[in-house]
C-alpha cells in the first residue's frame, strides 16, 4: 500500500512560503498574493477562489489543504455579552475560545493545544488530558471564525485558553508572526499577551525572538513547596529558576512582565503569602494580576472572600508593585477555559 503524501497546511505559511509553493508547482509567482488574500477571507476550499485558474486549483488541491473549524456550541453571557465558543477541528478535537468586549477593544482568548499536560490543580483545561498541539492555522481560525460569526473585529489577543503556549513553542511563535503580518489579520504585537505556567527555558528562548508581546507568568504561590502542590510544573523549574528567567527576559526585552496569581480560599490568599510575594517581586519591572479562582465542578477549590482579596491587594501595593484584580466576565456561561470541553467529553 502506497504511503499517503503529507499535505501542506497552507494557512500556516507566510506569504513568501506560499510563493515558493506556487513556483514549485510551475505556476506564476503573482498568484501567491491572490491565494494568500483568499485564505484570510475564510475560504474553505481552493475551488472557492474565483480568480484562480482551474489548473492551479487542481495542483493546490493535490499538494495542500485548507484547515477548517466549526462551531460546536456557542454561549452568550446575559450579564456582559461575553461569547464562548466550543470549536470542532478537522480531526474531531474540541477547543475553546472566548470573545470579550472592553472599552479599549475586542479581546479574544485563544487555545494553543487540545487539552493540557501541565496538570495545574485548579484548572479545567487539564481534565481529560492532553491530546495534541494546535497548528498556527488552527489558532488563526479561532479568530477568523469568531470575527465572521459576530461581524466584529478582534483587536487584542490573549493566549490563555486551553493549553500551555510555550509547550507548543514553534507553532505559537509562527502564529504570532503570522497574525501580525500586515497582509493578513495585522494585529499588533503590543496587543498580544502570552500566558505561561512557567517553563523557564522557553522563557529564555522567547526573550531572543524580538517579539514585543506582553508575557504573563502564572505564579499562584510565593514559596516553592506550595507552588509544587498547586502546579506540577514547579517540580521541574523551581520558583528561583523561573524568577531568574523572568529577570533576564525583562533585561533583554525591556518589557514589563505580568504575574498572574489565582486566589484560592484558604490555600494561597493569606496576608503572609501576599507579604512573601511582595518581597519576591520587589524591584522588578512587573505587574501583579490577581484572579479570584473560577469554580470548577470537578475541583474543590473556592475563590477568596472579598476581604481577603482586599488585604492581599493592599499588601502587594506596599511594595510599590502595580496590582489589579481581574474582573470576571461571562460568569453565567462558564467562560473560564476547559469547562465546555470537559463537559462535552464526559
Amino acid at each position: 500500500m502506497a504511503e499517503q503524501k503529507a499535505m501542506t497546511d497552507i494557512l500556516s505559511l507566510f506569504p513568501g512560503e506560499i510563493e515558493e509553493l506556487i513556483v514549485s508547482i510551475g505556476e506564476k509567482r503573482f498568484r501567491a498574493s491572490q491565494v494568500f488574500s483568499w485564505l484570510y477571507k475564510g475560504v474553505k476550499s481552493f475551488s472557492d477562489m474565483s480568480n484562480i485558474p482551474k489548473e492551479l486549483i487542481a495542483k493546490l488541491s493535490e499538494s495542500a489543504q485548507i484547515k477548517s473549524i466549526s462551531i460546536e456550541e456557542k454561549f452568550v453571557s446575559q450579564i456582559d455579552g461575553t461569547v464562548k465558543y466550543l470549536y470542532r477541528l478537522d480531526d474531531g478535537e474540541m477547543i475553546e475560545t472566548v470573545f470579550m468586549r472592553y472599552k479599549h477593544g475586542n479581546t479574544i482568548c485563544l487555545s494553543t493545544q487540545a487539552g493540557c499536560k501541565m496538570g495545574c490543580d485548579f484548572c479545567a483545561s487539564t481534565i481529560n488530558g492532553f491530546r495534541r498541539n494546535l497548528l498556527p492555522s488552527e489558532m488563526l481560525l479561532q479568530i477568523m471564525c469568531c470575527e465572521r460569526d459576530l461581524a466584529e473585529k478582534v483587536s487584542n489577543i490573549v493566549l490563555m485558553g486551553i493549553g500551555e503556549p510555550l509547550d507548543n513553542y514553534d507553532n505559537v511563535v509562527r502564529f504570532l508572526r503570522l497574525v501580525n503580518n500586515e497582509k493578513g489579520l495585522n494585529i499588533g504585537m503590543r496587543h498580544i499577551s502570552l500566558s505561561t505556567c512557567g517553563i523557564a527555558d522557553k522563557i529564555d528562548r522567547l526573550a531572543q525572538e524580538n517579539l514585543p508581546i506582553t508575557l504573563s507568568v502564572s505564579l499562584h504561590a510565593s514559596d516553592q513547596k506550595k507552588r509544587e502542590e498547586i502546579m506540577p510544573v514547579a517540580r521541574k523549574w523551581s520558583l528561583e529558576q523561573l524568577l531568574a528567567s523572568c529577570r533576564q527576559y525583562i533585561k533583554k526585552t525591556g518589557r514589563r512582565i505580568s504575574f498572574e496569581y489565582a486566589l484560592i480560599s484558604g490555600v494561597n490568599d493569606s496576608g503572609e503569602e501576599a507579604d512573601r510575594l511582595g518581597k519576591l517581586l520587589s524591584g522588578m519591572l512587573c505587574h501583579v494580576n490577581l484572579i479570584p479562582v473560577n469554580p470548577v465542578k470537578e475541583k474543590s477549590f473556592k475563590k477568596s472572600e472579598k476581604s481577603s482579596i482586599e488585604v492581599f491587594t493592599r499588601t502587594i501595593e506596599k511594595y510599590r508593585i502595580s496590582v489589579t484584580v481581574r474582573r470576571r466576565l461571562g460568569s453565567d456561561i462558564n467562560a473560564s477555559c476547559g469547562q465546555l470541553r470537559a463537559n462535552h467529553s464526559s
